[in-house]
């Protein structure tokens, strides 16, 4: 039986039904302490005092660690590597403020006691004094002359400027084109709550610090960590259990993992941190937020010569381990998206302001491009009278290989197939039906159509390790991580098919650097392409070593392996279990336990063509996402019902970022507005209408198993098919995300129908 390719129920959900998940929360550690952060309620200001004695005084309260108590420690610093134009300018970042605090709920003391309502009261009892400053929340205005200037240091607060192109022909392209549109889109800042929030518990013993975490990727942490506490790695280890969702954030280092070790090593005590949401909301990471304006040349029949993009990205008060990437080498990648565009030219300027980090989120940097190069093109369709599909498809790559103008080498894909397909199946002939029905109602209807395409690799290179255990069964560790999406499943799905053994053999392990030899984690959709990839070489690295052992086990010149066995070449009748051979060498140098490090470095092309169409109401703004029809090329499915869970995953978040979601500053402030869920609206049920995926797949070479990475595509893709159906149901050029029925009703106003 194969089983690469069967919609296999997922094994891990059992447990997770039965309300026997391990979460960090779950875990009681013998003589645990609890944790709280101070935090501060300004954006930006001096630190005048901290006064620590009334809250030492609260009963249970062991300790209140300020930065004078971490100073001799490493700080935190960026390990994305960028080619900016000069060196990246990374401030300084300690795990508790120095003197100054730079966002609201930047971390100014941690309080540690016998239970958490002792910390909390401890907390509250931490007496700080400030002197506000002038701030600034806005990444545009960050760079004004006379803007409040976040680091000493730090002109205009621009951290790095980010050049990728041949910005000449563009020019030349744009001075001959026969026709030129542009737009200035703002990509929105989102908050991302998972179901689970962060949450730690620091250990450190004769063997060294343990930190058990909700973390994605457990060895890149533990690097980090390493360097802030002057540790060789092998004395750091991290652990991340069962984790509710990531999208990113949960990659990145974070202070309370750094205080969380330094008290335990103080106290001789492990010590727990969980965040509270609102917590959750002002000290962990956000995503997105950049403002760019953007040109498209083209030539007298439509083709495309020329794309010109200038983007702010605002970074936040610091930068985080991933931030850099998502407005630089991310976007550069998936530039232009699947078109034939000659020639392109990116500028982008990563600006310092008093908010929140920014880090890598589902996507990260190619949902923003791909929502405005859509823009582009519907725009451009409107303005030359072409019909959206047509202009689509007369610039879409359909020659492969083909190298994009910024060197990115696209493999293949089914791009103009993608749009025929999603076409037919969004029943876009009856479309104007469908329309007159909704005006005779009073209402307006608008289909967008849109085409994307993700670069699906994240950190190159991978790790798998098979284990053949002393009970029978086989251990599958491997360094890629999974917050929810499935991996349990799906690597013994492909272990399954390679051996010809049945899912129950295999054991899945993740997320513990001292079990797990090495690994780069979860983003960029690279799991099955990266960890299956090491997977595979790792299984066949293990049979070519198997092989002349089970030849002199069966005294044979030559055998052959399928369905879990050995078989004497010509003498089928003759044979041995693969699991037989293990057990005869476990103990001895002969054992098949096989550890590969993959060199993997490929990116992977993940497209296709998604279609919204929305009914709005004019007296109201309220939208109604009717319908939304996608057509994605995966390459080679490994569980089908996996791929659509993961598909309909980021098409929600993607809506939610259309539609819903909205961050918001206080200009004057720095006041995070939208602090809970009571100004944050995340979609519900009731948000989104039943989806229509289909799943084609042109398999790659760029990996054995010719997958291509399905984690990302929904949310790259859902932002922009949603955004003009909005704007072709009201008649307009343009409106800025999220769709607030305030934003849609004063569209009404302005924008008619032609």
């Amino acid at each position: 039986m194969s089983y690469v390719g069967q919609s296999l129920l997922r094994t891990e959900d059992h447990r997770f039904l039965i309300g026997a998940g391990r979460f960090v929360e779950d875990i009681d550690v013998p003589g645990v302490v609890w944790a709280q952060v101070v935090r501060s309620p300004h954006a930006h200001a001096v630190i005048t005092g901290i006064d620590t004695a009334a809250a030492l005084a609260v009963p249970g309260v062991l300790a209140v660690y300020t930065y004078d108590d971490i100073a001799d420690l490493g700080l935190m610093l960026c390990p994305t590597q960028v080619a900016t134009m000069e060196p990246m300018r990374v401030p300084p970042r300690p795990a508790l403020a120095h003197r100054r605090v730079r966002h609201v709920g930047d971390p100014v003391a941690f309080v540690v006691a016998e239970t958490r309502t002792a910390a909390r009261d401890g907390a509250e009892a931490v007496a700080v004094s400030y002197g506000p400053l002038p701030c600034v929340v806005n990444g545009v205005a960050a760079m004004d002359a006379g803007a409040p200037l976040l680091w000493d240091g730090i002109t205009g607060n621009v951290s790095y400027r980010f050049q990728k192109g041949d910005a000449d022909a563009v020019q030349a392209a744009f001075i001959s084109a026969a026709h030129t549109v542009q737009v200035e889109l703002v990509n929105n800042r989102l908050i991302i709550a998972p179901t689970e929030t962060r949450a730690g518990i620091g250990r450190f013993g004769d063997d060294g610090f343990e930190l058990i975490v909700t973390a994605a990727g457990v060895h890149g942490i533990r690097d980090q960590l390493a360097g802030v506490f002057g540790r060789p790695p092998e004395r750091m280890r991290v652990i991340a259990p069962d984790v509710g969702g990531g999208f990113g954030i949960k990659n990145a280092l974070y202070p309370e993992w750094i205080l969380l070790l330094h008290a335990a090593r103080a106290l001789g005590r492990p010590v727990k941190w969980v965040a509270e949401r609102a917590e959750d909301f002002n000290g962990t990471a956000q995503g997105r937020d950049n403002v760019t304006k953007a040109r498209l040349a083209l030539d007298e029949d439509g083709r495309f010569l020329a794309l010109d993009v200038q983007t702010v990205a605002n970074l936040g008060a610091y930068m985080s381990s991933g931030g850099p990437g998502s407005s630089t080498n991310a976007p550069a990648n998936a530039m232009g998206s699947g078109y034939v565009i000659p020639a392109i030219f990116m500028d982008v300027h990563g600006v310092f302001t008093n908010t929140l980090p920014i880090e890598a989120y589902r996507g990260a940097g190619k949902p923003e491009v791909n929502y405005m190069i859509e823009r582009l093109v519907d725009l451009a369709a409107r303005r030359l009278n072409i019909d959206p599909v047509e202009l689509r498809r007369r610039n879409l790559v359909s020659a492969f290989p083909y190298r994009k103008s910024l060197g990115t080498v696209i493999d293949c894909g089914r791009f103009a197939a993608n749009i025929d397909d999603a076409v037919v199946n969004a029943d876009r002939a009856g479309f104007s039906a469908r329309r007159a029905a909704s005006e005779a109602r009073g209402l307006r209807r608008g289909m967008g159509i849109s085409c994307f395409l993700e670069t699906a690799r994240g950190s190159p290179n991978e790790g798998a390790e098979l284990r053949f255990e002393t009970d029978g069964r086989v251990a599958i560790l491997v360094g890629t991580q999974s917050n929810g999406m499935g991996h349990e499943t799906a690597y013994t799905q492909i272990a399954a098919d390679l051996l010809g053994l049945p899912p129950e053999t295999f054991r899945y392990v993740q997320g513990d650097t001292g079990v797990v030899r090495a690994g780069n984690g979860h983003g960029g959709a690279r799991s099955m392409h990266m960890g299956g990839a090491a997977l595979v070489k790792t299984v066949n690295t293990m049979l070519d070593k198997a092989k002349p052992i089970a030849e002199r086990m069966l005294q044979a010149a030559q055998v052959s392996f399928a369905q879990g066995r050995f078989t004497v070449t010509g003498e089928p009748e003759r044979g041995i279990a693969l699991l037989d051979v293990a057990a005869a060498v476990r103990d001895t140098d002969e054992s098949l336990d096989t550890y590969v490090w993959n060199l993997l470095d490929v990116i992977t092309f993940p497209n296709g063509c998604h279609i919204a169409e929305v009914e709005v109401d004019p007296e109201t703004g309220f939208i109604s996402l009717q319908r939304y029809t996608a057509v994605d090329d995966f390459g080679t499915l490994i569980n089908p019902m996996l791929t659509l869970g993961q598909i309909h995953g980021g098409v929600a978040q993607g809506i939610g970022q259309a539609m819903l979601e909205h961050t918001v500053y206080d200009r004057e402030t720095g006041q995070l507005l939208s602090g809970s869920f009571m100004d944050y609206a995340l979609p519900r049920a009731d948000d989104l209408p039943n989806f229509d995926v289909t799943l084609t797949g042109v398999p790659t070479r760029g990996n054995p198993l010719g997958v291509k990475g399905a984690g990302q595509a929904g949310a790259i893709a859902a932002p922009q098919a949603v955004v003009l159906a909005v704007i072709d149901a009201l008649g307009v050029d343009h409106l800025d995300m999220p769709l607030t029925p305030e934003r849609v009703w004063r569209a009404t106003q302005t924008g008619k129908r032609p």
